[in-house]
């Protein structure tokens, strides 16, 4: 079975595994050319694994600078790397609502170097491997990244403002999106994190982290419209990816037509039978295993809900 029987319906069949092959970077500075061919040799001496019969395990690609700060950093924020954490923080940027601004993208050396990865990547033309984008995240993510938690009750005592600094971040989003999306084949181009998310062609994907701290009013009203507009820039809409309390917003998802993937992982999982009860049943269902939902939770919640299983990824070898 491929995923891409779940997606159309094709296929009744028992859930789906996947854990994907990723060799990638987030580092700052790398030479391009060099970067993919180098990626392209490990997941060549990785290639046999790609032949399970029990997890189905794409090739993938990745060049990733600063991680979930990547769309941060081009609106130059303060991004540093963080040695406790041992990743990539930023500090909030210290501007009033409704004065950011669009940067210009083409001066932006984080940029330059994710299209010169995809150029080279589509140059190559690998068989069998994708090309995974960058962390292009979501309006909600990046609003919190730049502003802080201040963001919440600025979008509700000064909405018109903040809504602007929203239009602006989604508008650099939408960007990052069209450009990838014409330069890419779509038959190699996966979203983020495409190891425990990988989609047929032609779906896209948003970040909805940040949704669990607001109403499902306050979804509908603000951020829901930007996830729907970024989804609608891909053929086939895309995914959401979950990882806290998310459950109150399942009708606005059951509700979205663009949305035909919801991806839960950490404390999402653990609503996986919410999720199946609440979901359209062209919706598919991903689901990261973790300490509370094993394997055998996870199947029987499926029943007939299209279900992708992705073993813990810290197993990979």
């Amino acid at each position: 079975m491929h995923v891409a029987n779940l997606f159309d319906r094709s296929v009744q069949a028992e859930p789906l595994r996947l854990r994907g092959i990723t060799s990638g970077s987030t580092k700052e500075g790398i030479d391009p050319v060099d970067f993919v061919r180098t990626a392209l040799i490990e997941l060549a001496a990785r290639a046999d694994s790609a032949t399970d019969t029990d997890v189905f395990r794409p090739l993938l690609v990745c060049y990733n600078p600063h991680e979930v700060h990547f769309i941060d950093e081009l609106f130059a924020a303060d991004v540093f790397w963080h040695e406790v954490s041992n990743g990539w923080q930023v500090r909030p940027m210290q501007i009033r609502r409704g004065e950011l601004k669009r940067p210009n993208l083409e001066s932006k050396r984080s940029w330059q170097l994710v299209r010169a990865v995809a150029e080279a990547f589509v140059e190559f033309s690998p068989p069998n491997v994708s090309l995974v984008m960058p962390t292009l995240s979501s309006p909600i993510n990046i609003a919190l990244n730049l502003f802080g938690d201040e963001l919440l009750v600025d979008v509700l005592t000064d909405p018109d403002a903040t809504i602007a600094d929203l239009r602006t971040i989604t508008d650099v989003i939408v960007e990052c999106h069209r450009w990838f999306i014409r330069n890419v084949p779509p038959d190699v181009l996966q979203p983020i994190a495409a190891a425990g998310r990988f989609q047929p062609p032609g779906y896209g994907q948003i970040c909805g982290c940040a949704n669990q701290l607001v109403s499902p009013e306050l979804y509908a009203e603000v951020f829901g419209p930007l996830d729907q507009e970024i989804l609608r820039l891909y053929p086939n809409g895309g995914m959401i990816h979950l990882c806290g309390t998310h459950a109150q917003h399942i009708p606005a998802w059951r509700a979205m037509p663009e949305l035909r993937s919801v991806q839960t992982n950490d404390r999402a999982s653990e609503d996986v039978e919410l999720y199946r009860d609440g979901l359209r049943d062209d919706q598919v269902l991903y689901v990261h295993l973790c300490n509370t939902v094993t394997e055998e939770r996870a199947i029987a919640a499926a029943q007939q809900r299209p279900m992708v299983i992705v073993p813990s990824l810290k197993a990979d070898p």
